[in-house]
Parts: structure tokens; sequence; C-alpha cells
């Protein structure tokens, strides 16, 4: 009786006999995760906001770029390109508030943030948007109308609250 060795496998074997391995892993993603691990998992961008106002925030910012140019790469919907910059840009501001903004690094992981959408949508070299980016895109292009609306829409009811007791 021969002993069979499961976990090796036979040369001889054709291609449909082989089992199912996993993928090769993607080296440009795995850049990306090793960024991501530096600037937000050991807190290498909060740091150098601290070390570094202004400077360390735009390096940060700088290098947070390289998933958003793979992903563009990668043809990527609009879309997501437009909701990893949101992720650097309230990074970056929210890390430009002198000591509140390094604060703000510690808890927004817009790196690791931009490395799960990365992951989520790719598949086969090709990277897929979802409903969720456009709706998250057009909150934050609505946002500034809101906050420019406001002021306006409290004038006016305090026009007519102040109209309606003279009157």
């Amino acid at each position: 009786m021969a002993s069979t060795n499961r976990s090796a496998v036979d040369l001889s074997e054709t291609p449909a006999e082989v089992p199912d391995r996993a993928p090769p892993p993607d080296h440009a993603i795995e850049v990306a995760a090793t960024l991501a691990r530096w600037l937000d998992g050991r807190f290498l961008d909060p740091l150098l906001g601290l070390l570094l106002p202004g400077i360390g925030d735009l390096l940060g910012s700088a290098l947070g770029l390289y998933p958003v140019m793979l992903a563009w790469r990668r043809r990527a919907p609009k879309t997501l390109l437009a909701r990893m910059i949101l992720n650097l840009a309230a990074d970056a501001a929210g890390g430009a508030i002198p000591i509140v903004g390094d604060i703000w690094d510690f808890f927004f992981r817009a790196h690791a943030r931009n490395l799960a959408l990365l992951r989520a949508r790719a598949g086969g070299g090709e990277v897929r948007g979802r409903w969720t980016d456009t709706v998250v895109v057009g909150g934050a292009l609505l946002e500034p109308l809101a906050a420019l609306a406001a002021p306006i829409v409290v004038a006016v009811w305090l026009w007519h609250a102040m109209a309606g007791r003279l009157g």
C-alpha cells in the first residue's frame, strides 16, 4: 500500500486536477497596506503633524495619494476616487488645526479607510464603485451649500419672528 502525501502537488497532474490556490498577492496593494499600517496603525501621520506642524500634515497627505493613484490607474469610478480624496481632505483639514488636529489624526484614519475602500472594490485588477460612494460624495458636495444656506434661513426666520411681534 503506497502512502500519498496530500500536501505535495504532483507535477504530472493536469491543470484541471490541481486544487484551487489563492491568487498571488497584489504587490501594489501590499505597498498601500504598508503605508496605511505605518501612517495610521503606528501613528506616524499624527506624529508627523505634531513634530512638523503644517509640513507633517502635507507629507501625510502626499503619501496618502498612493492608493488614490493606484485606484486611478486601475480605472476606478470617479465617485470612488472622489471619496478617497475626501478622506484625505478631511484628514488634512482636521490635522491642520494645532494640537486638536493632532488628536483628530489619531482617530480619523484616512489611510486605513482608503485601503479598505481599495481592497473592498478590487477584483481582477479592476476597481469597482458602489452606490454608497455616490451618496457620500453627493453629501460632501451638498454640505457647503447647506452651510451657506443655514445663516440665510435663520435670518429670514428671525426677520419674520420680529415682524410678527412688531406688527
